[in-house]
């Protein structure tokens, strides 16, 4: 069991480089040792340490390794969306590690903490803390967000570049995937008493979904919710819950796949064209009574055919994708498969 475990390990983090691209700053962990200790590694460690905002995040869709940033600290805008902040924390674990660089350390408890303390005490973790006003409270799955900070917290209580952490910081850690976990079964939805998958983004208080930009509205998410069974199935010795949660949602993709279609985006050709060699799609928004994939404009209308939608959205947003072959391959070799 030991070994099908581990195996389900390794396999899990090969899907997950699948699902997402690493940010610049998290590319920084594949460097080799002697490269921190160069004059180009600490040259590019001085830019990452620039665009820490005081509260211990970074801003995201920014490239932090590549210069300095210049302008007022007051004025960054950190988030944990699109694979901010934590990258950057990996990469100042792995330097201190080599380097013994105290303003790694400090730059990184610093985050460490921030990280810890924007959970909500249900479990859930919002794009900024402190808190937005809009969608961006939300708890927010959407782009895998929710799911690295559960990766990054479960590496930092086992892997090697995190014995900077004490007892309690671990502690901490282990107690907040606890959590997490749990809010994640409570918000996978039910639909006529049946357990489905999950939206991109859950109400805070109430765990409902929720719409974020006008064209994502409150829905299932096939995109989204590919990443959170993936999750689910690599935690060791998994609750029943945990069990069920994977089983519904398995279950779910099996209904939702959509056979003999090849998905291109583009905004001027059709998005999609008869292909019976083509393998499985899955829309990334169902409605929620209903299963339908649906589609909107930034009117947030919505749509049952996505030739229907302008092609500004039609083209510039990801409506199909193949992530449920990955959950589907992955819960053949779940060890914990009935």
């Amino acid at each position: 069991m030991i070994r099908i475990y581990l195996l389900m390990v390794l396999m899990f983090a090969n899907i997950s480089v699948l699902l997402r691209a690493d940010t610049p700053a998290e590319g920084l962990t594949k460097k080799p040792d002697s490269w921190f200790q160069s004059v180009e590694g600490r040259d590019v460690m001085e830019h990452l340490l620039s665009w820490q905002s005081s509260y211990g995040d970074w801003p995201k869709n920014k490239d932090t390794t590549k210069s300095k940033y210049t302008g007022d600290r007051e004025e960054l805008k950190g988030t944990f969306d699109n694979g901010a902040t934590l990258g950057e924390l990996r990469a100042l674990a792995r330097a201190y590690r080599i380097t013994l660089d105290e303003r790694y350390r400090r730059a990184f408890l610093l985050g460490f903490d921030h990280v810890i303390a924007a959970q909500y005490s249900n479990g859930g973790w919002p794009q900024y803390y402190p808190l937005s006003k809009k969608y961006h409270r939300h708890i927010t799955f959407n782009d895998g967000t929710m799911i690295r900070i559960l990766e990054f917290l479960r590496d930092a209580t086992s892997e090697e570049d995190f014995k900077l952490l004490d007892t309690a910081r671990r502690s901490a850690a282990s107690k907040g995937i606890d959590r997490a976990v749990d809010c994640i079964v409570k918000c996978q939805v039910v639909v006529d008493g049946t357990p489905t998958v999950w939206c991109a983004q859950h109400d805070a208080e109430t765990l409902v979904p929720v719409e974020a930009r006008s064209y994502e509205l409150a829905s299932l998410s096939g995109s989204e919710s590919t990443g959170i069974l993936m999750f689910l199935m690599s935690l060791k010795d998994p609750s029943p819950e945990v069990i069920r949660a994977v089983e519904k949602g398995v279950a779910w993709f099996e209904s939702a796949k959509i056979e003999g279609y090849r998905y291109r985006k583009s905004r001027t050709e059709a998005a999609l064209s008869k292909d019976p060699s083509a393998p499985s799609l899955w829309a990334r928004f169902y409605e929620l009574k209903t299963n339908r994939p649906i589609f909107s404009d930034r009117d947030g209308v919505v749509k049952y055919d996505i030739e229907e939608i302008g092609s500004e959205r039609r083209g510039g947003y990801t409506w199909y994708g193949t992530w449920g072959s990955k959950v589907l391959d992955a819960y053949k070799k779940w060890p914990y498969h009935q």
